[in-house]
């Protein structure tokens, strides 16, 4: 919700839309469940594709090329060919994809709170 503005407020339908909108584009650019792992595992610095790999439960070498050639052609992260034998790629996050940081550890932290309050016991009424 914009800054000033509270749930009092009549509904405003073009507001609403103008924020709607750019959050369905940003859902469309991130979607799937890899792109924001793969994200956060190079925010804690520059990886080679094996590393990436074992940071990331559960993704295919398959899938990590394709999530990460798909990050890479929307500016999220940076690929670069290493002169050695044998030849190496490494990974790294771009300043665009550094600005989601905040925005994955806010949702991070938030899934925590939620799997913790979703595991308290019920309680039952009497």
């Amino acid at each position: 919700m914009p800054k000033g503005k509270t749930t009092d407020c009549p509904p405003d339908h073009t507001e609403c839309a103008n924020l709607i909108l750019p959050l369905r584009d940003a859902l469309e650019i991130l979607s799937g469940k890899w792109k924001l792992p793969i994200i956060m595992s190079l925010s804690f610095g520059n990886k080679r594709f094996k590393e990436i790999g074992e940071e990331i439960p559960g993704i295919t070498d398959k899938m990590l090329s394709k999530e990460l050639k798909e990050l890479e052609k929307i500016q999220l992260i940076d690929r670069k060919v290493i002169d050695s034998f044998p030849p190496g790629v490494e990974y790294s996050i771009t300043a665009h994809g550094k600005s989601l940081e905040k925005v994955i550890l806010e949702l991070t932290q938030w899934a925590v709170v939620h799997a913790q309050k979703n595991q308290s016991p019920k309680k039952t009424k009497k």
